[in-house]
């Protein structure tokens, strides 16, 4: 079939139109595809701009020093504030009136003689000189038992009363032996006269003489075993033993009870005078060419703030097997009885004396919050310092750090403000 001209045309026009609206279409839909991702773009560039924003703040609020440590910001003020507070809590407010009637005395640092000393942990014991563990010497039952534990007692008073066989025997032995004597004695006296009359011969005189001395020696014998176990020929009853306190001093142990049978070796009471106590401490073999007889000593405990000094009054000659220490020892004068046996203690052996830039008095030192403290003289009181020691000889303290020569401070009864301002800390932790 043959295809006119116009039909030509006419298609060619409508491959045309296609083509065109083809491009058209494709045209928009470009477009409108670049619109969303410019719109995306901008978008992600605000996001990008956002978060670089966002980090150098955070940079900058978190921004490290040169160490490496990260800066904080400290609001302005804040420190002294802080020092302000932590001065308030430590500071004691006293009057004139409160300050004289405490007896706390204000003294300025300065340089001093401090005597070199080296120190030793040590222990209040028994000064077994005047300590005994009263023995009975005789078995018997306790009829009474008339000391208690911890009370004073005076020498000869009576502890307790046991009755004993065995010291009747003796009394009876001795009562024997008296009445033998006495009739000894009359055959003598007799005999005697009639020897002098020339009644009687000289054999029958001497023979009535050497009974006498038998009957006397006799006596003697029974008396001396009475008095070797400290009973006497003499009592309300011949088993009745009376067990006396050897010396003054205070019942320390007790292991009686009424009724109780007892041996002739066991150990009823142990009686201890405690006026005087030793201080033993052990010595190291490096340090015991630092430690001599007769050397000063200022003896010291934590329980109380009280002080002492003694001199060295034994130092062993031997090390110990098991320590390998020697142990040396410091009689001290207990009026009071504040030294108890069993209380630690520290031993500072004074040495010679040396000259130190800055001291404070010893009692002026006191520990507070683990930490040894002063109480510095301000306007109407005082205030907690933390300072930094060295040595010490029981008296003088050399300051190390936190003061400085001329600073004033509470030298004596400085545990009054201690507790002051425990006080005050109670109350401001409410």
């Amino acid at each position: 079939m043959a295809i006119s001209n116009k039909q030509r045309i006419a298609m060619a026009v409508i491959v045309l139109v296609g083509l065109l609206g083809g491009g058209a279409v494709l045209l928009s839909e470009r477009a409108k595809s670049g619109g969303e991702e410019a719109e995306h773009s901008e978008a992600g560039h605000s996001d990008k701009d956002q978060h670089a924003a966002d980090g150098k703040a955070a940079h900058k609020e978190g921004e490290k020093d040169e160490h490496g440590h990260e800066a904080k910001a400290e609001p302005k003020g804040g420190h002294k504030e802080g020092e302000k507070e932590q001065h308030e809590e430590r500071q004691v407010k006293l009057t004139e009136e409160q300050l004289k009637g405490s007896g706390i005395t204000v003294q300025a640092a300065g340089p001093a003689k401090l005597q070199a000393a080296a120190q030793f942990q040590g222990e209040i014991r028994f000064n077994e000189d005047r300590t005994t563990h009263v023995v009975p010497r005789l078995a018997g039952v306790a009829e009474s038992v008339n000391a208690n534990l911890g009370q004073l007692v005076q020498k000869g008073q009576v502890l307790a009363v046991v009755a004993s066989t065995s010291l009747s025997e003796q009394r009876s032995e001795l009562l024997t032996a008296q009445k033998r004597r006495d009739l000894a004695k009359s055959t003598y006296e007799r005999e005697k006269k009639l020897w002098e009359d020339k009644i009687s011969a000289q054999q029958d005189y001497q023979q009535a003489q050497s009974s006498l001395q038998e009957a006397e020696i006799a006596v003697q014998n029974a008396s001396q075993k009475l008095a070797a176990v400290g009973a006497t020929g003499s009592s309300t009853g011949l088993n009745r033993f009376e067990i006396r306190a050897p010396f003054s001093g205070t019942v320390v142990e007790k292991h009686l009870s009424l009724g109780e049978a007892v041996k002739e070796d066991a150990s009823i009471f142990t009686v201890s005078d405690l006026g005087t106590v030793w201080a033993e401490f052990a010595v190291a073999p490096k340090d015991l060419a630092a430690v001599r007889v007769g050397q000063r000593v200022i003896v010291s405990s934590t329980a109380f703030d009280s002080k002492v000094e003694g001199t060295i009054a034994y130092v062993g000659a031997l090390l110990g097997e098991q320590t390998r220490t020697a142990r040396a020892r410091v009689t001290l004068t207990n009026p009071k009885g504040a030294w108890r046996p069993g209380l630690f203690v520290t031993v500072a052996v004074l040495g010679e004396d040396q000259d130190v830039p800055l001291t404070v008095s010893a009692d002026a030192v006191q520990t507070i919050d683990e930490q040894p403290m002063l109480f510095m003289a301000t306007p109407g009181g005082f205030v907690a310092k933390p300072v930094k020691v060295g040595r010490s000889d029981g008296r003088t303290v050399e300051i190390l750090g936190g003061m400085k020569p001329g600073d004033k401070y509470a030298a004596t009864n400085t545990f009054v403000l201690k507790s002051e301002l425990g006080k005050a800390s109670a109350e401001h932790g409410h």
